[in-house]
């Protein structure tokens, strides 16, 4: 289970966790714009815009999980178990397997408004990497600074929503998550009045008593509840440090640990967080096992080479001694 985010201050920024029982040793992969990308149905595609992000790469080629292209637009595929449906090939449409569609959308689009125009003709195939790597059920957040989309491929076809909160976590279908925001509209930041009775003159005991009834569980509707109000309400200066910093805490909001969600006979918890600069193309992260924030910059690699470029993930606890 996941939780993605897209958040801006002076920049925009756009990142996620990664939350599963098991690590597929995942690098920072930056592919260059010569990179060959060879899509199943629509031919070889030589030429395109550079991208960043997280990626299990396998036979050569980048099995993304999120990333940004060098225009700054973004894309992350989050699990969606039971509700995803890909299609047979389908004449007419452009057929596009789900390990190939953050490839298809980051090569060609520098825009929400571009990625519009790609889905309205698009097919989500049914085709697996590999004998060993079958096709993921996911769904699709794609971003830039100004709007946010959920893209979801179910049995009714495919179904591309506004997404105002500018999150996403896993099921139910986004059109349930925005309808049980409603269940929390009375929240708010402040402490709370007392509206269960008047005459009984209750007050609030504690600080800390805004947002009173925000759940604290870690099924995917409580972190899109939690998520979002953490990410609409969220303030911070527009720095560098300042906005990275209150990215990382958003994420930490929804963040899993190891013991308190069992998946069968292991432990689902969060793998990594990440958070990339899309102005800058600086894609941040930590790991479970290494607090301490990594970086890497997408333009001080060779962006007009054709070779894939891999940053193994720097793991272990990272502790600057102060004495």
């Amino acid at each position: 289970m996941c939780t993605a985010v897209s958040f801006r201050t002076k920049d925009h920024y756009f990142g996620r966790n990664l939350d599963l029982e098991f690590s597929y040793h995942e690098t920072v992969t930056v592919t260059p714009r010569n990179f060959p990308f060879h899509f199943r149905k629509m031919g070889e595609m030589g030429h395109h815009y550079a991208m960043i992000g997280m990626a299990y790469v396998a036979q050569e080629y980048p099995l993304y999980y999120d990333a940004t292209n060098e225009k700054g637009l973004s894309m992350a595929g989050l699990n969606f178990p039971d509700n995803a449906h890909y299609f047979p090939e389908a004449a007419g449409k452009d057929n596009v397997a789900p390990f190939e569609f953050i490839p298809w959308i980051l090569t060609q689009c520098a825009s929400v408004a571009q990625a519009r125009e790609l889905l309205g003709r698009m097919n989500l195939m049914a085709m697996d990497f590999s004998a060993h790597l079958p096709a993921s059920p996911l769904h699709w957040i794609i971003a830039d600074r100004d709007e946010a989309i959920v893209v979801e491929s179910v049995k009714e076809g495919l179904k591309v929503y506004d997404n105002p909160t500018k999150v996403l976590t896993n099921n139910p279908t986004f059109d349930y998550h925005m309808t049980n925001l409603a269940n929390y509209m009375a929240l708010s930041p402040k402490s709370p009045e007392c509206n269960f009775a008047p005459d009984l003159g209750l007050k609030p005991y504690s600080r800390g008593m805004g947002g009173m009834g925000l759940p604290g569980d870690l099924s995917s509707a409580s972190r899109f509840v939690k998520a979002a109000f953490t990410r609409l309400n969220s303030v911070c200066a527009d720095d560098e440090t300042a906005s990275v910093s209150q990215f990382f805490q958003i994420l930490g909001s929804v963040a899993q640990q190891k013991g308190c969600v069992l998946v069968g006979h292991e432990y689902e918890y969060t793998i990594y967080s990440s958070c990339c600069n899309t102005d800058k193309g600086v894609y941040y992260y930590n790991t479970y096992e290494n607090s301490q924030l990594s970086a890497v910059d997408m333009f001080h690699e060779d962006l007009d080479g054709a070779e894939l470029v891999n940053f193994p993930l720097i793991l272990g606890q990272q502790v600057r001694m102060q004495n």
